[in-house]
């Protein structure tokens, strides 16, 4: 009898998965392919693909054997069944409730969000006639009561943008349960490096693939995974896409042809394929690439914020700082619960003098970078209150944590003694 192979650990998944040397180069490195379209072999190749009889390639908008890496690769890390890589983080979300949602339909989202889901939720979604009922991540509670006999889904960030705040992943998938509806899970703050949402209870899991998970700022890419627990034939809820005889493939119901991880096939034969916010091969080559270094990076990334904040915790030109790893944080225990190997590199803190003195000290900074993201190698900084959160009205923007005070740092992997020396310089004139 031969032993069984060890599962690999993280950071061997985060090198290996999905890979293999190229089998007609024997390339190590998986290669870009730059192509539109793909060979069928023969007639019933061609048909069998069409009508998901068979697995493979046909067009670039809808697979790439690049992109099957990546979708492979990020399966792994989360602990999914599947997974989809498409254009952007935006991307992933339109086609996750694209697949879910009828027009009418509602779902609950926590309010503290990255100020662009805010924006997709309250506005883009209202063409579709699907509705958005906020609630309070920080209070599960709100969620319960937000549910009504519309409700279709639960969506949470597990690390919140850009406030910083832990969510109680495990209560909030609770109150999903109860209603039987799948939770959404933005994984994006937190990579799968620090929080695996679906050992928490999360049905499904998202990343804007731009941040840490690639890492180093040159690519756009996002990604949906699926969990493969939730009872789409079995639910309280008819989520038609899954459930029902589907014209575009002779009658085929997704849920039960594909079952574990049908909710992804669903997102991509049916979602991807007709609205096409398809993920570039490069883009996914270079994403695949940041992958690699995640375990480092997030190690180092988690090191450097945690010595960050406590300097500015002492620092006299500072109100506040909102980091769950300082252990005086409301949220310090649930992040050794949530993510016990860091809380992040993105948290916020709130610079004396308000709006005027927010812009003064991002304007004043040079090691940092003054830009609209997170998870770069770099630190970046932004005054969301003028910036990513500037369309919220003043309520809007305290409810999501981007008040006029408050600066959000993206902390890089420099020299911990750089990083905190341009900080110092830059409150010096406040």
């Amino acid at each position: 009898m031969t032993d069984q192979a060890p599962t690999p650990k993280f950071d061997t998944l985060a090198v290996h998965a999905g890979a293999a040397p190229d089998p007609s180069t024997g390339a190590r490195v998986t290669p870009i392919y730059q192509t539109s379209s793909f060979v069928f072999n023969d007639a019933d190749h061609a048909a069998s693909l069409f009508g998901l009889e068979a697995f493979g390639n046909i067009y670039t908008r809808i697979m790439n054997p690049t992109q099957a890496v990546l979708e492979s690769r990020i399966a792994a890390l989360e602990g999914g069944t599947a997974a989809l890589a498409v254009a952007s983080g935006h991307a992933a979300q339109f086609l996750t409730f694209h697949t879910l949602m009828e027009p009418g339909d509602e779902f609950i989202a926590g309010r503290q969000l990255y100020g662009g889901s805010v924006n997709q939720f309250n506005h883009a979604y209202k063409k579709f006639n699907w509705n958005v009922a906020w609630a309070d991540s920080t209070d599960p509670a709100s969620f319960e009561a937000a549910v009504t006999d519309k409700t279709r889904a639960i969506f949470i960030e597990s690390i919140a943008n850009p406030g910083g705040v832990i969510v109680d992943i495990e209560a909030i998938a609770a109150v999903a349960k109860k209603a039987g509806v799948p939770l959404i899970v933005d994984n994006t703050m937190a990579s799968p490096y620090l929080c695996q949402p679906f050992q928490h209870g999360a049905d499904i899991v998202l990343h804007s693939l731009t941040k840490f998970i690639g890492g180093h700022g040159n690519s756009i890419g996002g990604i949906i995974v699926d969990g493969g627990k939730y009872d789409w034939l079995g639910s309280k809820h008819r989520y038609k896409t899954m459930v029902e005889p589907n014209d575009s493939y002779n009658g085929l119901v997704l849920a039960e042809t594909f079952g574990d991880f049908a909710f992804a096939i669903a997102c991509r034969v049916m979602g991807l394929r007709d609205t096409g916010p398809a993920i570039a091969p490069m883009n996914a080559f270079l994403v695949l690439n940041g992958c690699e270094t995640l375990p480092l990076r997030m190690a180092r990334h988690c090191e450097n914020a945690l010595a960050v904040a406590e300097h500015l915790s002492r620092h006299d030109k500072v109100e506040w700082v909102n980091y769950a790893g300082l252990p005086d944080n409301k949220f310090y225990d649930l992040h050794k619960k949530i993510c016990p190997k860091g809380a992040g590199a993105v948290f916020t803190f709130g610079v004396k003098g308000g709006y005027a003195a927010g812009v003064a000290f991002v304007e004043k900074l040079n090691l940092f970078s003054h830009l609209a993201n997170i998870g770069d190698t770099r630190s970046l900084v932004i005054h969301p209150a003028s910036t990513t959160h500037r369309q919220l009205t003043p309520e809007q923007r305290d409810l999501a944590g981007a008040g006029d005070d408050v600066i959000r740092l993206s902390i890089g992997i420099e020299d911990k003694a750089d990083i905190i020396a341009d900080i110092d310089q830059a409150l010096s004139g406040n």
